[in-house]
């Protein structure tokens, strides 16, 4: 039995005594016991997501590149773009699955101290999406599907990463990636953070891990700038729907890709083989259909997402 399952028998067993002892005295308690009750509700929902968020950030959690070498054959990383640098934050290259030739692009994290340093985190500066664009245009003209693998909570903020253009690099790709004339498909696999993930995360088809999560902003960022205290992370992570399964909910991408009990880390070849099998399906469709298609219903798609009135 899983933990969670553990408290939640614990807490049905405490009312079912609650309830049993006020019987015995004649007590009227209905009030009380339907207080409890939701109280119990709404903390067992907010520990519910916050696990989710410690998978989405396990330091044994499968990364882009462990990802690439249980599902791709013979990937070639590609470096720099061409302007001012290499990123280590975002890698990307090309490969082949299934005999088919593929451009790959991801976040990479470090798992180590070291590694995460040089990795910057998985938060790549403008240079990581000028590579990543560099890498689409390119398969754009040899008609390559792009795969993309989202995990960082964010690009990097930093005064360089500003100064060299951040926010028009991030734009750029979210323009161009809506109208590349060959097939995307993209998965969330840990956390995807902010435009940082939106900068490779636009595509004809999105996915996310079950366990992953996707948002606008961290929980601790949306506890510290709208909760004003940095200590309502839990809270705030409940607000904001980043689950994969709020996400799916909120129509914002096609799918979730089923995890292992414990969260992909416990078996990650099982959760590279179902990536794997959706990437072959989606492709076996996409590369079927005219490019110019393709375009028209990924823009489609991207102007539907939302809610409003008017």
């Amino acid at each position: 039995m899983s933990k969670e399952n553990e408290i939640k028998t614990d807490q049905t067993e405490l009312l079912i005594g609650l309830r049993d002892i006020a019987d015995k005295y004649g007590l009227d308690i209905t009030t009380e016991l339907k207080t409890i009750t939701e109280k119990l509700q709404a903390s067992s929902a907010i520990s519910q997501v916050w696990r989710k968020i410690e998978l989405a950030r396990h330091n044994d959690r499968p990364r882009a590149l462990d990802y690439i070498d249980m599902i791709f054959d013979n990937f070639i990383e590609l470096h720099g773009d061409r302007c001012f640098g290499d990123d280590p934050a975002l890698i990307g290259g090309i490969a082949f699955i299934n005999g088919i030739p593929v451009t790959v692009i991801g976040n990479q994290k470090g798992r180590n101290l070291r590694e995460t340093i040089d990795r910057n985190g998985g938060m790549a500066n403008p240079e990581g999406y000028r590579k990543a664009l560099r890498l689409i245009k390119q398969a754009e003209k040899f008609h390559r599907p792009i795969i993309t693998f989202v995990d960082t909570q964010g690009a990097y903020p930093g005064l360089g990463s500003e100064e060299r253009g951040i926010a028009e690099a991030i734009a750029v790709n979210l323009r161009e990636l809506s109208r590349v004339k060959t097939p995307v498909i993209c998965f969330v696999i840990g956390e995807g953070g902010s435009g940082g993930a939106l900068g490779i995360g636009v595509g004809d088809k999105v996915y996310m891990l079950e366990n992953a999560i996707f948002s606008v902003i961290s929980p601790e960022g949306c506890a510290s700038i709208l909760l004003r205290d940095s200590s309502k992370a839990k809270d705030a992570a409940a607000m904001l729907k980043i689950t994969s399964r709020e996400v799916l909910g909120l129509k914002l991408i096609n799918g979730v890709i089923e995890e292992p009990v414990d969260g992909a880390h416990t078996d990650p070849q099982k959760a590279a083989d179902k990536i794997r099998a959706q990437i072959l399906h989606d492709l076996a469709d996409l590369c079927k259909r005219d490019p110019k298609v393709l375009v028209r219903y990924r823009r489609k798609k991207i102007h539907g997402i939302g809610l409003y009135s008017e």
